[in-house]
């Protein structure tokens, strides 16, 4: 007997779908899971997804700069997983992971390479907080939650380094198994052309959208040269949303030309969660459809992309043997307008509505 099934859901291609799981794993997918079941949950029509993948967030609680909490991003808002992104370092990231045994979202980490993390804004203007030898202990004592590693690669966080923590934080790539690297950009120096030259393919460069001149179009609008060379060698791309890191011109651009992220991410936080222009996932991934994306791709970026990117095995597709971790979703048509960080409106015509999660094989509604 299995312990839950999910009933009566679509596909974003349509499709019937139901779930079925026990011990927290989905043990059988098909358009009718004819089982027993000690609970049976009808969605009535609604979209199943597996569970949506926030790959960049900031919620690491004891923070004063950006923080928010867990369930406050995370499966209240349709999210089953949340990846911190460099909120914290090597001299707190354990404290960290001890903390989140008490949230019910999945939270996993980047590690910044500054030991304290973000505790402020100029984290890596001083190389001396910078210890590979303690970040390769902190990175094998937590190889379940440490997923990989940040930088933050602008102006106000390296003050007079330019490029020199970007050498630092590939060196520390290679000497802990190539883990993942997300690369935060914005204002200059250093100048984007030298972040991508160094970056390989797997890479994730963050903010991707962003309207700054040192972003990934140049003055006369036109995407860059050293923009497109990246794309092309297989360096990933997130959107990153953030207080003031996405551009519906600069998204609409580069989606129309091809040059299409491979995730979407808030890089929520409390303060542009509360007062806008993020609020939650599920508004950026409705500024994805404004900028020309698909549902479909729009549901790939928060599931199985960011799975693959961040080696995550057990999540990101509706498939045996996954985590029982599910979005459960609504599209209604609206009239409602939305902003970029620039002040920037578009009007929406789909509203995406999370209605429930499942994490672990648990049922939650919203």
């Amino acid at each position: 007997m299995l312990d839950l099934i999910i009933k009566d859901g679509k596909t974003i291609h349509e499709q019937p779908i139901e779930i079925g799981i026990l011990n927290g794993i989905i043990v059988e997918v098909a358009p009718v899971v004819d089982q027993e079941a000690k609970e049976i949950i009808s969605v009535n029509q609604r979209y199943l997804s597996a569970g949506w993948i926030d790959s960049h967030v900031h919620c690491y609680e004891k923070m004063s700069l950006y923080y928010d909490f867990p369930d406050q991003i995370g499966w209240t808002k349709g999210v089953t997983t949340v990846v911190d992104a460099g909120s914290t370092g090597e001299n707190n990231i354990r404290e960290f992971y001890e903390m989140l045994k008490q949230s019910r979202t999945n939270v996993l980490a980047l590690m910044n390479i500054s030991k304290d993390g973000i505790v402020h804004q100029d984290e890596l203007a001083d190389l001396s907080k910078i210890n590979e030898e303690n970040n390769l202990t902190r990175l094998a004592e937590l190889p379940e939650f440490i997923i990989g590693i940040k930088v933050r690669m602008s102006r106000t966080v390296v003050g007079e380094n330019d490029i020199i923590p970007l050498h630092m934080a590939k060196a520390l790539q290679y000497k802990a198994n190539h883990l993942p690297l997300m690369v935060h950009i914005g204002s200059a120096p250093p100048k984007l052309e030298h972040i991508l030259t160094l970056l390989e393919p797997g890479d994730i460069v963050t903010h991707c959208y962003n309207g700054k001149p040192n972003g990934i179009l140049d003055e006369h609008g036109a995407i860059k040269a050293c923009a497109w060379d990246a794309y092309r060698r297989g360096v990933l791309f997130d959107i990153g949303h953030g207080s003031d890191s996405f551009n519906f011109r600069v998204g609409s651009k580069a989606v129309a030309e091809g040059l299409i992220c491979q995730t979407i991410s808030t890089d929520i936080y409390h303060r542009n969660r509360e007062n806008g222009p993020v609020y939650d996932l599920a508004t950026t991934l409705e500024k994805g459809l404004a900028i020309g994306l698909s549902l479909a791709d729009v549901i790939k970026m928060v599931t199985e992309n960011p799975a693959k990117q961040f080696h995550l095995k057990d999540r990101g597709y509706l498939a045996v043997d996954q985590r029982a971790d599910l979005t459960i979703f609504d599209v209604q048509a609206t009239k409602e307008v939305l902003y970029d960080s620039n002040g920037n409106t578009v009007e929406l015509s789909q509203k995406i509505v999370p209605i429930a999660t499942v994490i672990g094989g648990k049922y939650y509604q919203l």
